[in-house]
């Protein structure tokens, strides 16, 4: 690991320190493992974090290194877990992460989801018994890469309340689509069903700024702008009200019970006040054009570009198209920028 640059003691501390994304990987994999996570394990969150802080996804980068070992430290995560796959038909894939992280189980299931996709034309792959706290699109662009769409989501932790409510029910509830493109990026969507993921409100409270109005209420049902009290004594809400709370509800039943898992509510009675990641399922389903094409499976593919054209010619932006701007800028320099205050965060948990 490179020591950040020293300054003299006259001058303010850095704001922020450079690193590589080599070093951002070997301190993700350094902590991990330093907290007993078994090497394969440690790998497979390793790369989803640096994903995460190439893309300046901050909430989803070395940050999540908190919640992880905070995690570990619970007890519940079996550190050298070894997920189990197990074939339910010919369109459906179930992998047993063994109450391990989710990272390994989708890297070990999305090979068998590849295999059975290229067959059948659509597939499923099911994931139980994990703790999940990344984002989704680096599991939707794996799959795009393939040639494939792709859909994924996940509940959570009861944290936000229905549309009309005021209590907590449903999770920040995923959900992230992929779609292979012709010579460019894939369309690729990720997003909370909450108007916004739990992530940036901890960021937010870590630097002491208001919330914007929509985010969160307190325990009375009343707007809140205290990331605090969202937090700790209110709920988050979804976005666009009924519209958000039906779709998190469609969700929680998909990646729940239709997958023999727990609902967001469940998994939040598990985990009993301890903080850790949330323990429950995941649905991925995987669509190959080529199945469902009426013959001309290139002519569909451009009359997809052409749709994606209607969008950007007139000066919309499609969605993660600024976060492949900031991949490109990460890899153009060859660094990223992490915040001093949560590198030196992370480093204390290396002792």
């Amino acid at each position: 690991m490179r020591a950040p640059q020293s300054v003299a003691s006259s001058a303010a501390p850095p704001a922020c320190i450079t690193l590589t994304l080599e070093e951002v990987h070997d301190l993700s994999l350094r902590v991990l493992t330093h907290h007993g996570l078994s090497s394969a394990q440690a790998q497979a969150i390793a790369r989803v974090i640096t994903a995460g802080e190439r893309d300046e996804c901050h909430s989803h980068g070395i940050y999540r290194l908190l919640s992880c070992t905070r995690t570990l430290q619970h007890g519940a995560v079996v550190r050298d877990a070894t997920p189990v796959v197990s074939d339910r038909g010919p369109g459906v894939v179930a992998v047993d992460a063994q109450f391990g992280f989710s990272q390994l189980a989708f890297e070990v299931g999305s090979k068998v989801l590849l295999e059975k996709v290229a067959k059948t034309g659509v597939a499923a792959l099911v994931i139980n018994n994990c703790y999940h706290f990344s984002a989704l699109w680096p599991e939707v662009e794996a799959l795009v890469e393939h040639g494939v769409a792709a859909l994924a989501m996940t509940p959570s932790h009861s944290w936000v309340a229905p549309a009309g409510g005021r209590r907590p029910v449903f999770g920040t509830n995923p959900i992230a689509f992929g779609w292979p493109r012709v010579g460019a990026h894939p369309y690729v969507f990720d997003f909370a069903t909450s108007a916004v993921a739990r992530g940036e409100i901890e960021l937010y409270r870590r630097s002491g700024r208001a919330l914007p109005a929509g985010w969160g209420i307190d325990a009375d049902g009343a707007s809140s702008t205290d990331a605090a009290t969202v937090l700790d004594q209110g709920a988050m809400l979804t976005f666009g009200g009924y519209k958000g709370s039906a779709l998190s509800t469609m969700i929680e039943l998909l990646a729940g019970p239709l997958i023999g898992d727990m609902t967001s509510s469940e998994s939040r009675a598990k985990d009993d006040g301890a903080g850790a990641a949330p323990c429950h399922g995941e649905l991925v389903l995987a669509f190959d054009p080529r199945f469902f094409s009426q013959g001309d499976f290139l002519e569909d593919r451009m009359r997809a570009e052409k749709l994606f054209e209607g969008i950007t010619d007139q000066g919309a932006r499609l969605p993660s198209q600024r976060r492949f701007a900031a991949r490109e800028r990460s890899l153009g320099n060859g660094c990223v920028q992490v915040p001093a205050a949560l590198y030196y965060d992370v480093r204390q948990l290396l002792l």
